[in-house]
């Protein structure tokens, strides 16, 4: 007898997901012109009231690479404010809840970091990142493997001493846009590497669209095998072929609790041109068309998670509303369908319903629920070659 019972099938699927967004940080930083400080601040302090807790703020890198992230104290100091923390009790928000996180991807911008901290603007949680294949590695830090992995062991150490969580991600896990194929194991490696030196939890990253369902599942499945503490793995999906919502669905069935999101689908590469400028950004790009990149939309995630019927704690209806108030800020058409079709209703779309169909049915002596002939049996006789 086939088993129906999907928790039963996929025993380690969770019920209940944690879903991070960070549009601000790695949605805005691929885009081509300023997003202005107000529009930040007004995001922010949304996608926080729709629910979400994890939430990354802006890179704390050198602004000349990244002019988009100029503002970036300024967007911590609004969200330490006593202004906004009075905003989050009016509306019943526990504020020791929300989770800060910048990026930190070199050992200036920890430094940055702790200097923000002592100010008492800081953020909670940082972050740095290695990929597995060393040319990749080499284009988003500058520097060697062996020379990162030092410098991250001495950022968790002052980081930590600092008061600061600092997540470690794992990039190239299912192939690398430079280098090409990869080695799951290599990633298994890695992460227990970061949990090592004293990482607090690891981004477990396909940042190029490579992933495919079958291999997110293997991969996850060797995670968990290995390291089984779902609180420690976040899942962070690109979308480059529009089958990301499929490995989504792999890591949940792998057992993931949590994930992370942009609205729009925004995200990829650091822009190189800024306005009306050339910027340095991390190079060229290395893809053809900006339009095919990006994360896995926050709006069609929820979605997706929500009609599944895993409890995660947002108001799907606000962050709909949100998506399409991003794609007035950017200016163009972004990449969620759920913005445009919504969620699927219980009780249909009776607007749309044809007049005439109760009139017909008295007309023929159907009852309003008859769906067959009259004179058909209750159940259906499947033929014999048919049967299993």
């Amino acid at each position: 007898m086939t088993e129906y019972d999907y928790w039963k099938i996929f025993p380690r699927m969770p019920r209940k997901v944690t879903i991070g967004d960070i549009t601000i940080r790695d949605g805005f930083q691929h885009e081509e012109k300023f997003v202005s400080t107000d529009a930040k601040k007004f995001y922010l302090e949304e996608l926080i009231f729709a629910g979400c807790r994890d939430i990354e703020v802006t890179n704390l890198g050198n602004p000349y690479l990244m002019p988009q992230f100029r503002d970036a104290e300024e967007l911590l100091a609004h969200l330490r404010s006593d202004r906004f923390k009075k905003k989050c009790a009016y509306k019943g928000i526990n504020y020791d809840d929300i989770v800060l996180t910048c990026i930190t991807i070199r050992e200036s911008a920890v430094d940055r970091a702790i200097r923000l901290k002592d100010q008492g603007i800081g953020p909670d949680r940082v972050l740095m990142m290695v990929s597995t294949e060393e040319e990749h590695h080499f284009a988003n830090s500058g520097t060697s493997l062996p020379n990162y992995w030092a410098e991250a062991e001495r950022c968790i150490k002052k980081s930590t001493d600092a008061g600061m969580q600092m997540c470690g991600t794992v990039s190239t896990i299912w192939g690398s846009p430079i280098g090409g194929a990869t080695d799951m194991k290599d990633a298994v490696e890695f992460t227990k590497r970061w949990l090592e030196i004293g990482a607090h939890d690891i981004e477990h990253a396909d940042h190029d669209g490579s992933a495919s369902a079958p291999d997110v599942y293997r991969y996850f499945s060797m995670i968990l095998d290995e390291i089984p503490d779902t609180r420690l793995h976040i899942a962070h999906f690109h979308e480059t072929k529009r089958v990301a919502s499929a490995s989504v669905l792999a890591a949940l069935q792998a057992g993931i609790t949590q994930f992370e999101g942009t609205l729009g689908g925004l995200g990829g590469q650091p822009a190189n041109f800024l306005d009306d400028c050339p910027v340095k950004g991390t190079g060229e790009y290395y893809y053809d068309d900006p339009r095919y990149v990006g994360l896995v939309t926050l709006e069609d995630t929820l979605v997706q998670i929500d009609e599944m019927g895993i409890e995660h704690g947002w108001d799907v209806d606000r962050v709909l509303w949100l998506g399409r108030q991003l794609e007035r800020t950017i200016g163009r058409r972004l990449r969620s369908e759920a913005i445009i079709n919504g969620r699927t209703l219980k009780d249909g779309h009776m607007e749309f319903a044809r007049p005439g169909l109760a009139k017909l049915k008295e007309k023929l002596k159907e009852s309003s629920k008859q769906n067959l002939p009259g004179d058909w049996s209750k159940k259906a006789t499947l033929p014999e070659k048919y049967r299993p």
